[in-house]
């Protein structure tokens, strides 16, 4: 497994070895020794989620306040997504500032998303199928959203008019869950 940084602190991209021959493919999808030796990170994860997304759904920007902040491990099973993150810890150089890649079955490259970021993602393909590894259980009175298309944010998620949830239709904008302390 390779691992490449980002420019938000904290933020890592592992791309695990793939086996591929005649019958198929196989890679870990995750190793807690080795993600120890090559992040330096102890972590203990206490929840695994999937959501199966039709293209052109976007889910996010969500994440979770203290005390139950998440750390999450995401990777895509199947499909692909353009995943996004958002560094909003308030003390950081990069608060305000994103991330995006494209994370999808062929390459099963996996990122670290550490807490103090919001996260989502939008569905490139029919059938997607998104996996996360929790670090935090989920607490839906700590869930916060920020607005997907928040101008102040300037994401680009490549499209339009994604298909959203209600919650995500009445997310908040990055400014306003500043002034609310995140």
């Amino acid at each position: 497994m390779e691992i490449r940084s980002t420019a938000l602190d904290g933020l890592v991209l592992l791309r695990p070895r793939i086996f591929a021959d005649a019958r198929g493919r196989f890679h870990e999808t995750f190793n807690e020794r080795r993600f120890q030796e090559i992040t330096g990170l102890d972590l203990h994860f206490v929840q695994d989620n999937e959501s199966v997304s039709a293209r052109n759904v976007l889910r996010g920007l969500h994440f979770q306040v203290a005390p139950f902040a998440q750390g999450k491990l995401v990777s895509v099973a199947r499909g692909a997504v353009l995943d996004v993150c958002v560094d909003i810890r308030p003390h950081s150089p990069t608060a305000g500032h994103h991330f995006k890649v494209r994370l999808d079955e062929q390459h099963r490259e996996v990122l670290w998303i550490p807490p103090g970021f919001a996260h989502g993602f939008v569905a490139l393909e029919d059938e997607t199928l998104f996996t996360y590894k929790c670090t935090a259980y989920y607490h839906p009175e700590a869930e916060r959203t920020i607005r997907w298309n928040d101008p102040d944010l300037a994401i680009d998620w490549g499209l339009r008019d994604p298909l959203i949830s209600d919650k995500d239709a009445k997310g908040l904008t990055y400014q306003a869950h500043r002034e609310a302390v995140l």
